[in-house]
């Protein structure tokens, strides 16, 4: 890692350093943007309190959503289209199954269909939230204020287009970690007053190894993350065409432990937020008590039934990016074939079946982490704005991991490169 970061400070290679610089000024404009508050609103009339579940959509945003800012919505819409796009690709709309099939033109139309229906969604969602939040407001000042908010979100799309384009990694996903980052410095300061700053003289000492319990048990969630991140579970495959001297170096097909990554309990935490802001906006007595009551995720049966929808989720997602039967046509078409496993019916269903067992075990995974901070802020007398694990933690470390690689990639084709220059010479 440390020769990573040294080989990236080197003047041969300026052009990374480049990107990086690029990437952080656009990640410095995002997190600019977030402290503007929408035009034409008084503070005053907020009534945003207490987030609950929005309160993850409030923290991917760098707290935007709480002060109202013009990026409130962040790049959530889009995201949500992005899946409502890749459901639909699965034979649920054939045409958009023959675009997915056509390439990069078909990639290319699908993605502008993609964006179009996230602000679609962004101008909803932003009329949603205008008339939950905002109080003696006319029909007229909510649209302008959905006007600006799904503005917002469509300058951050380009904001991450530029980032993808020109600097390191995925622009999108970049925004998000950059928004989940920004409030970590004011949980440390918070936890770190809660502890130590707040209590008696006599119990400063026991409040001073508290905190470096709280940092020492953050800091191993995030190596487990890591560890569990880049777990997989390779298939062994074997080729036909090659000589028998070479079967010994067999190939594999990795398939990642957690393979749907964050995405579930985005999805979970999402449904979950609309349904929180539908009924809000709804501002009947008796449908929030029953929210309260019943499915709200500081309840036992709200928890069960978030537990329950990130494991819907992650099965759904992991097998709408991969198509096992597609895979194993692929694999003996290229003459491969896993040993003891015959090709066809056989491979599908074997490949399948790991895909399933790795899941669970991902998937639960994910369920801690995702709970972790609810639990924690149920037994803990800690500010809100403290948690231990969380949705946050896992897109910060996914993300890093995948700039880290990108990163890594690039300086070792340039190293395999220049010594196939001398080889050559």
């Amino acid at each position: 890692m440390f020769a990573t970061i040294k080989q990236i400070f080197n003047p041969k290679n300026s052009d990374i350093k480049k990107k990086l610089l690029f990437t952080l000024l656009i990640l410095f404009i995002f997190k600019l943007g977030a402290t503007i508050v929408v035009p034409g609103i008084n503070e005053d009339n907020l009534g945003i309190g207490g987030l609950g579940l929005l309160q993850l959509l409030n923290v991917m945003g760098g707290g935007a959503l709480e002060k109202f800012s013009i990026f409130s919505l962040g790049v959530m819409p889009y995201i949500m289209a992005s899946m409502i796009m890749q459901f639909l690709e699965k034979g649920i709309v054939p045409y958009f199954e023959e675009l997915a099939k056509e390439g990069y033109t078909g990639r290319t139309k699908l993605n502008q269909i993609t964006r179009v229906l996230g602000i679609f969604m962004a101008f909803i969602q932003g009329f949603i939230f205008s008339f939950t939040y905002i109080s003696n407001g006319t029909v007229l000042e909510y649209m302008e204020y959905s006007l600006v908010l799904t503005a917002g979100t469509a300058f951050l799309l380009w904001l991450g287009d530029r980032i993808t384009a020109k600097g390191i990694g995925n622009g999108i996903s970049l925004i998000i970690m950059a928004g989940i980052i920004s409030n970590l410095p004011v949980m440390f300061i918070n936890a770190f007053n809660a502890l130590v700053v707040t209590t008696s003289v006599q119990s400063t000492f026991i409040g001073i190894v508290s905190f470096i319990l709280f940092i020492a048990v953050y800091v191993g969630i995030v190596l487990g993350v890591i560890y569990i991140e880049s777990a997989e579970r390779r298939i062994n495959i074997q080729y036909a065409n090659k000589s028998t001297s070479a079967l010994s170096n067999q190939n594999y097909i990795p398939f990642k432990l957690n393979s749907s990554n964050v995405m579930p309990v985005i999805l979970a935490s999402t449904l979950f937020s609309l349904i929180a802001l539908v009924i809000s906006a709804i501002k009947n007595t008796d449908v929030t008590l029953f929210y309260n009551t019943w499915i709200d995720y500081t309840t036992p049966t709200g928890l069960v039934i978030y537990a329950l929808s990130i494991f819907v989720f992650a099965y759904f997602y992991t097998f709408i990016q991969i198509n096992t039967k597609e895979m194993s046509d692929n694999l003996e078409k290229s003459g491969g074939y896993i040993p003891g496993i015959r090709p066809g019916v056989e491979t599908t269903k074997y490949i399948t079946g790991i895909l399933k067992r790795i899941t669970v075990v991902g998937t639960f995974f994910l369920v801690i982490i995702a709970v972790m901070p609810i639990i924690f802020g149920m037994i803990s007398n800690l500010p809100t704005s403290v948690t231990i694990g969380g949705t946050g933690l896992l897109i910060v470390v996914g993300v890093t991991l995948e700039v880290y690689k990108q990163i890594e990639s690039t300086l070792l084709s340039r190293s395999y490169v220049k010594g196939r220059r001398r080889w050559n010479q």
